[in-house]
Formats: structure tokens, C-alpha cells, sequence
């Protein structure tokens, strides 16, 4: 039996947290670019709405999941996109992930650059300025959607 994907499950703070920052996106405030994420549930079909930390480098937009393979990534998966919202401005995409773990690698470094000082927790000790070797070894645990439109 295969061990189940890499999932870091919120605490009580940490939803708090999201919870006043999805808010203050849906009303319009990014706190250093975040976002709210609205995707369709695989099993649902109802829309899940959660902050995100979209994610530019090398001229594209990545979402990047610090806690691992969450049920948004898995919602993701099956729906191919979903929409980002700041207040009124909501845009539409569409994403593919990036499952090759070398591609991923300057994503991730570049991320944890940009929002280590609040994902650090989720990355085990890994950080922006860790080893190629080091980021590679986390890379599974950490998904990641190129946003194609």
C-alpha cells in the first residue's frame, strides 16, 4: 500500500486566518497579492472558495499549495481552472499542473522567496535559500498549476 499524499491540515488559527483573509478579498483588500480561489467541488459541484498566494515568475502565474495535495488541488485536478477574485475583479482560468518536479523548482524557489515568512511551517525546513537537492526532495508534496488564461 502507497502512503497517501502529503497534506498538512489547518489549525484553528491558521483557518481563522484564511477565513479573514478570504474575506478581506472578497471585499476587495489583497494582502501581499493574495486572493480568493473559487474552484468547482469534484463530488459537489458546488463552488469552493479558499485564499490563495498566486504566484508570478518568469512572466507567468502559477497556485502553488503549501499544504500539499488539499482538496483544492484534488478539485482542481478535475475541473481545469477555476476563478481568482480581488472585491469585484474576478477573472477566470484555466490551469494545468506542473507535475515535473525540475520544473517546479524555480517556481517553488522563487515562491518561497516571495511567501516563506508564511508558508515556511508547511515546507519542513525548507526554504528559498535551501539546495536545488533540498527543494527537489519537497517538490512532490507540493503541487503546482501553471494558470493558462
Amino acid at each position: 500500500m502507497s502512503p497517501s499524499p502529503h497534506y498538512v491540515k489547518a489549525g484553528p488559527v491558521a483557518r481563522r486566518f484564511n477565513d479573514l483573509v478570504g474575506w478581506l478579498a472578497r471585499h476587495g483588500v489583497s494582502l501581499f497579492g493574495t486572493a480568493e480561489l473559487s474552484v468547482r467541488g469534484r463530488k459537489s459541484g458546488r463552488m469552493q472558495r479558499l485564499p490563495v498566494n498566486p504566484h508570478r515568475h518568469g512572466g507567468e502565474q502559477y497556485l502553488v499549495s503549501a499544504r500539499g495535495h488539499s482538496q483544492w488541488v484534488r478539485n482542481m485536478r478535475a475541473a481545469g481552472g477555476g476563478e481568482l477574485r480581488v472585491g469585484r475583479r474576478v477573472r477566470g482560468f484555466t490551469a494545468v499542473e506542473v507535475v515535473d518536479d525540475a520544473a517546479k523548482l524555480p517556481v517553488l524557489r522563487t515562491y518561497l522567496k516571495h511567501w516563506g515568512w508564511e508558508v515556511a511551517g508547511y515546507f519542513n525546513g525548507v526554504t528559498a535559500k535551501s539546495s536545488d537537492e533540498e527543494i527537489l526532495a519537497a517538490a512532490p508534496d507540493h503541487p503546482v498549476f501553471l494558470i493558462t488564461r
